[in-house]
């Protein structure tokens, strides 16, 4: 793999694309706690900012530990792809009705009783630090080209990997 750090924008665009690509991520809070306490979550949206949404209960553990502490881990991982991404930051939890109306989908309603739940919340995260590893040309042409390495010997580029320079966000 060819590592490739990336910046600002361009870093904020590779976060989104990944993000909301795998859609799925572990959430881990607690994170002086062990075992790691780790959460499937699904990835509302990420915004402008490069900050990363989900809906969540108020009363669910996770938001709990967020509420104590604002250290969270993301993994997200699409072996399918071979892409994967890991950010690490802060949350915070909101109950804003603006925002919980904008994230809040039909999907959503296997969770909660409707937009007016009064137990649905939630979390923004603002990454601090990122790092991506991705295949350039998708899973068959990287098998392709380790069955050629294999063969000659040779060192294959499989894909980039780097971290992820976002500019500072503001954290409230």
């Amino acid at each position: 793999m060819s590592t490739k750090d990336l910046f600002d924008n361009e870093a904020k665009a590779k976060l989104r694309d990944l993000a909301e690509d795998i859609k799925f991520t572990m959430m881990v809070t607690a994170l002086d706690l062990k075992p790691l306490n780790a959460i499937p979550m699904t990835t509302k949206k990420v915004d402008e900012q490069g900050n990363i949404w989900f809906l969540s209960a108020a009363d669910s553990d996770h938001n709990k530990h967020i509420e104590n502490d604002e250290r969270v881990q993301l993994i997200y991982s699409d072996p399918s792809d071979m892409r994967y991404l890991s950010v690490y930051g802060e949350a915070v939890i909101t109950k804003e009705r603006k925002i919980l109306a904008e994230l809040y989908d039909k999907k959503s309603d296997v969770w909660f009783d409707g937009l007016g739940d009064p137990r649905l919340t939630a979390i923004q995260f603002y990454p601090r630090e990122a790092y991506y590893w991705d295949t350039k040309n998708g899973k068959l042409t990287t098998f392709i080209k380790m069955g050629v390495g294999a063969i000659t010997g040779k060192k294959q580029n499989l894909g980039l990997q780097g971290e992820l320079h976002i500019e500072s966000n503001s954290f409230t």
